[in-house]
């Protein structure tokens, strides 16, 4: 489900990811502001709060509160010579580091560049699936093929959310690419949450949240775009972590679901999932299969336990679809129910 990847391959991909959060830091000392930190669910998150030039108190996501972000926000201005990041890029991908199709990557830079990461947005699907893999020093042998960039936002699920207050617009980033993206259109005339292009029809980004009261797609101004609510959605979204993805020679800081979660998640979406959904519904379980299985051989079994326990402990409905997809993963992968409570 995943083969290793060499020392020199890991470790490359660490000075990327350091070089990178250090850049996003050092990009805001030209901000009047100071750092803050908020717990969210548990967990400890840092921001950085400043005035506009409306003189409006404005909040940017920063990162989870680890040692690394500590010790950045702390020097605030960072005095290091940097080696040019596309020979570091090209080099990891070439030690086996998996990098983005580069249309794909160019999509997820650019709204990066606009702030939709530092707005709380994150990477979902199979390009987190990917991220992940990287992050965790292993390239994923299945479940790692996709044609769509799938993004989700907390939207107005204030307690999942990473409360960035940002105002920046994704119709104008995804526009400015000039890659004839264009929002599908809902009967109603409302711009949808989904962008595609005419003639690449095998493109497709969507945009995602978690699902509340309102069915409908659930707007939000101040990103400058709507989102599509979906069930169990916020499993994914709590517990956020960060990691680069790569295109040809360039990188980007991006928030992902936590690996434990993004796994579970899995399995409950392909309980959710339709019959006539099996090719997505496939994939769906070889990726919960793969994170498993790391988690497994590298004595974090727990992680997945509690993440498991957590899901089921959410309702009938949560259990129910997250028991299917654990059987169908089962009849496959006998070997992990060692991290399950069954017999």
């Amino acid at each position: 489900m995943f083969v290793e990847l060499s020392l020199s391959a890991q470790t490359t991909y660490a000075e990327i990811f350091d070089q990178t959060r250090s850049l996003e830091i050092d990009s805001l000392s030209s901000l009047p502001g100071a750092f803050y930190t908020r717990v969210i669910k548990g967990k400890e998150y840092v921001y950085f709060g400043y005035r506009d030039a409306n003189s409006a108190s404005r909040m940017i996501y920063v990162g989870p509160n680890d040692d690394r972000v500590k010790s950045l926000a702390a020097k605030f201005k960072i005095a290091k010579s940097y080696r040019k990041m596309s020979d570091l890029v090209r080099s990891a991908q070439v030690l086996g580091c998996q990098g983005m199709m580069q249309k794909h990557f160019k999509i997820t830079k650019q709204l990066a560049n606009y702030g939709f990461f530092k707005a709380g947005g994150i990477l979902v699907g199979t390009h987190a699936f990917l991220a992940i893999g990287n992050m965790l020093g292993v390239r994923w042998t299945s479940g790692n093929k996709t044609l769509d960039v799938d993004f989700a936002h907390a939207g107005k699920n204030i307690s999942i959310a990473l409360p960035a207050d940002m105002r920046i617009s994704v119709h104008d980033a995804l526009t400015s690419l000039e890659m004839g993206l264009l929002p599908i259109q809902h009967f109603s005339g409302a711009a949808g949450a989904q962008y595609r292009n005419p003639q690449d029809p095998e493109l497709r980004i969507d945009f995602l949240t978690s699902i509340g009261r309102e069915k409908e797609n659930v707007v939000m101004s101040n990103l400058g775009i709507s989102l599509e609510p979906l069930k169990f959605m916020e499993f994914s979204l709590e517990g956020t972590t960060q990691a680069v993805v790569m295109g040809r020679d360039d990188v980007c800081l991006v928030n992902i679901p936590s690996p434990e979660r993004f796994a579970i998640h899995k399995l409950i979406v392909y309980g959710e999932r339709k019959p006539s959904e099996r090719v997505k519904s496939i994939k769906d379980i070889a990726q919960s299969a793969a994170l498993i299985d790391w988690h497994i051989k590298n004595g974090l079994s727990d992680k997945i336990t509690e993440a498991w326990h957590d899901a089921v402990s959410r309702g009938p409905g949560w259990k129910s679809r997250a028991q299917t997809g654990l059987n169908f993963m089962l009849l496959r992968h006998p070997e992990l129910k060692v991290v399950f409570d069954v017999g």
